[in-house]
């Protein structure tokens, strides 16, 4: 079994017995999603240095960029403005490191919500800080339904990855986030969007890279098509292991 280094988020205690400590986690959802798709997670907590990160990355197989926070605006040249939400700094610093030495060591990156924002903006996109900020009509994108309750449709571009992940092409997803891609980087191509145009998908074949904006991990017990993405993850992990 191939094992997938999964990326954590903070978690700041707020009351009571030591408030105030920082506490680094992930969404038991990612673990279970890996396991089923027959690999071994492995929880990567942020630390800092190019080459520990580099061996930390050496010890996996393949790289889940995880959900969580804000991007810093300074990485896509930007100032923050008010609707920005939260940002973890140093997880972005970290994060964009693992990025770099996966695909220096040719290991597949699934990269889901933010993950995917992060790879847009490591190659050079730019993002809306929030959709707010859309001049046209646009539909909901942060549901306050439940994690694996089917929101909008998202359709698949023809002769993508993710057209092939699901040869459907047109499926609904869930959707929790405020922020999205603006400006896509170069060398990715859009293989997804919702109807109102907002990329659900990016991704770059040739260094084996998908970022989709929904959260598939939150949808596998009532929908097990989404567990599609995770085996795609082992699969190409395996080959390249």
């Amino acid at each position: 079994m191939v094992v997938i280094g999964v990326t954590t988020s903070l978690l700041l205690r707020n009351d009571g017995f030591m408030a105030g400590e920082e506490r680094l986690f992930v969404n038991r959802d990612y673990v279970d999603a890996i396991m089923q798709a027959e690999g071994i997670p492995l929880l990567l907590p942020e630390i800092s240095g190019e080459s520990a990160v580099e061996r930390q990355v050496e010890r996996v197989d393949g790289v889940l960029l995880a959900g969580g926070y804000d991007i810093d605006p300074t990485y896509y040249g930007e100032q923050p403005l008010p609707t920005l939400g939260p940002v973890f700094p140093e997880r972005d610093k970290y994060e964009l490191l693992v990025l770099e030495a996966a695909v220096r060591q040719k290991k597949p990156v699934l990269g889901i919500c933010r993950g995917m924002q992060l790879i847009n903006v490591a190659f050079g996109g730019t993002l809306y800080q929030d959709l707010s900020l859309v001049e046209s009509s646009i539909l909901q994108h942060n549901q306050s339904s439940q994690k694996y309750v089917l929101g909008h449709t998202v359709s698949a571009t023809t002769a993508t990855l993710l057209h092939r992940i699901f040869p459907e092409s047109t499926f609904r997803t869930n959707s929790f986030h405020h922020q999205a891609i603006k400006e896509v980087a170069p060398g990715f191509i859009v293989s997804g969007r919702s109807t109102d145009g907002m990329v659900e998908g990016i991704e770059n074949s040739d260094i084996n890279i998908v970022g989709v904006q929904w959260h598939p991990e939150m949808m596998i017990r009532k929908f097990p098509d989404m567990m599609r993405l995770f085996r795609w993850l082992t699969v190409v992990a395996k080959i390249f292991t």
